[in-house]
């Protein structure tokens, strides 16, 4: 178990590692000069004196080796040190947190509902195998992945907003501003969570400690309720971890349709405005979490599994 736990943490800090170097060379890859857009977005005009880029370049330490520039960002962002946005002047840091717990807020929101949604969905189609509901479920959860974001947002506003008046169109000023976004951002992981509930419930029903309660004379609501169900939904511990960090990263076009300034706007604003330092904040701290939750949900997926505790034990 400890070799275990130990190679799960090597393989974290290494996909850690790996993908902030790759946010590292993200100036360095995109067109223009770092320093020229740095003095750019400090002084007037578009003449830059080459002296001041030279300047600047060695106050930087862009004249070293590159791995000696990872390993000093690296080591100001281990600090908390994001650096200072181009556009604002202000720290990336203070613009990521509020921005972070915005997505966040949103994120559990939205599973929250697609977890609750397809518990109640995939149970009934797995107890309801091949007949008319489960057909029904299935067809009309599998429609919710053809559903784009980017069509059901303004409909949901031109309904709840402009026609009916009940929801706020945009921003984010209380509550009532997460329905209309946790909407369209729940119908994708609630399709996926149905079927992925659907087949865990499925694959419990069939399995010997099931035949075996119920051929000791357990009722078959009891034994759903005390072995079914419990089992069945381990497959979507997994599934939401990974939902959870897709959803980090993949609200932008939610949060740039509705106004609301969280991550996805963030790095919206970061791409647009040439940003890079906010760019490379918020990119870094959406992967750094994606990769901590997958990896976190396949521990507790591996020891809530009896038969894949038992490889590793």
């Amino acid at each position: 178990m400890i070799r275990f736990l130990a190679r799960r943490t090597a393989a974290l800090v290494a996909a850690v590692l790996l993908a902030s170097f790759a946010v590292f060379l993200i100036p360095y890859v995109t067109p223009g000069d770092p320093v020229r857009k740095i003095i750019r977005s400090r002084v007037a005009g578009d003449i830059i004196d080459d002296s001041a880029v030279q300047a600047l370049s060695a106050e930087l330490g862009l004249h070293d080796p590159l791995w000696a520039q990872y390993l000093r960002w690296l080591g100001h962002l281990a600090g908390g040190d994001m650096g200072l946005s181009y556009t604002s002047r202000t720290p990336v840091i203070d613009q990521v947190m509020p921005a972070l717990g915005i997505t966040v807020s949103i994120v559990i929101l939205t599973l929250a509902v697609a977890a609750a949604v397809s518990l109640l969905l995939g149970v009934a189609a797995a107890l309801n195998e091949g007949r008319v509901l489960d057909r029904t479920i299935s067809a009309v959860t599998q429609a919710f992945i053809a559903i784009p974001e980017y069509w059901l947002a303004p409909m949901l506003v031109l309904v709840f907003s402009l026609q009916l008046a009940v929801l706020p169109s945009a921003g984010w000023s209380g509550p009532s501003s997460a329905v209309l976004p946790v909407a369209v951002l729940a119908l994708r992981p609630t399709s996926f969570f149905t079927s992925a509930v659907r087949e865990g419930i499925l694959q419990s029903l069939a399995s010997d400690h099931v035949a075996a309660a119920r051929s000791r004379g357990m009722s078959r609501a009891a034994t759903v309720a005390r072995h079914v169900i419990p089992n069945g939904l381990l497959p979507l511990t997994t599934s939401v971890a990974i939902w959870f960090a897709g959803l980090l990263g993949g609200s932008v076009i939610v949060e740039v349709m509705f106004s609301i300034p969280g991550m996805g706007r963030l790095l919206f604003d970061g791409v647009v405005n040439s940003d890079i330092p906010v760019a490379q904040g918020a990119v870094v701290v959406v992967v750094a979490l994606a990769v901590l939750l997958t990896t976190t949900a396949d521990l507790v997926h591996t020891f809530l599994n009896p038969r894949m505790r038992s490889t590793v034990a």
